[in-house]
């Protein structure tokens, strides 16, 4: 579902970027690995950033910032990977609409807080709502000889004002706010199971640790992993 490329920030600073495409969700070993790959180690380089992101959900990207935690990434991954198709749905649409969608904390809040929207799918304006409301949910008893003259469209308008929903791709979406729960509130609130960030092994070999960083210094910037299409922004 996601997937970031983790760039080594000091190389980066030196002119070289030295990076690679970390798939969430992950394992604490193929972080460190990662890391060792690209020469962030704890030691002569610390920070990492990220250049750019994979998903296969609508918006999504557009949530995620160049500095963000590696365990909260995989976490939220993790969260989304337990969700069933309907609730993909609904957090999709929820991502489009703009609620509690501005940052890694708010989508992780947000998964765990699905029950808060009615997702409408294949709604896609104010007559196809109000029949939808009418038909399917029987929020109105139309006489059938009136059918025809109902105004379906006025009936969803005044639905769509009154609930504060709006279409979003694939359907429409409402929220009852008052009910979100925020029940994490920042990376002390992460599960173990799901921190995954750690530097290579200290206790690497020390002859491993020179031929790494040989290879490092003698290979070209490009068998690094391809750049991405934004590591020049």
């Amino acid at each position: 579902m996601i997937e970031a490329f983790i760039t080594n920030a000091g190389k980066y600073g030196e002119g070289e970027l030295c990076g690679e495409w970390l798939r969430f969700p992950a394992t604490k070993k193929e972080v460190q690995s990662l890391l060792s790959r690209i020469g962030v180690d704890g030691v002569l380089y610390e920070e990492y950033f990220i250049t750019d992101y994979k998903t296969d959900i609508d918006g999504l990207n557009g949530c995620f910032s160049q500095y963000e935690s590696i365990d909260e990434l995989n976490y939220l991954a993790s969260l989304l990977d337990d969700l069933d198709e309907w609730d993909i749905e609904r957090f999709e649409a929820a991502v489009a609409h703009g609620y509690y969608a501005n940052s890694v904390e708010s989508l992780i809040n947000l998964t765990q807080n699905l029950d808060c929207y009615d997702f409408y799918s294949d709604i896609s304006d104010l007559d196809d709502l109000g029949r939808y409301l009418i038909d399917e949910l029987g929020y109105e008893k139309i006489p059938e000889r009136l059918e025809n003259y109902f105004d379906y469209d006025s009936y969803g308008r005044d639905f769509s004002l009154n609930e504060g929903g709006r279409f979003v791709k694939g359907g429409y979406l409402r929220c009852d706010g008052d009910g979100f729960d925020r029940q994490y509130k920042g990376r002390e609130d992460i599960p173990d199971k799901y921190r995954v960030f750690a530097y290579p092994d200290e206790k690497m070999p020390i002859r491993e640790q020179l031929a790494m960083y040989s290879m490092m210094m003698s290979a070209p910037a490009a068998d690094y992993r391809a750049t991405p299409e934004r590591a020049d922004r």
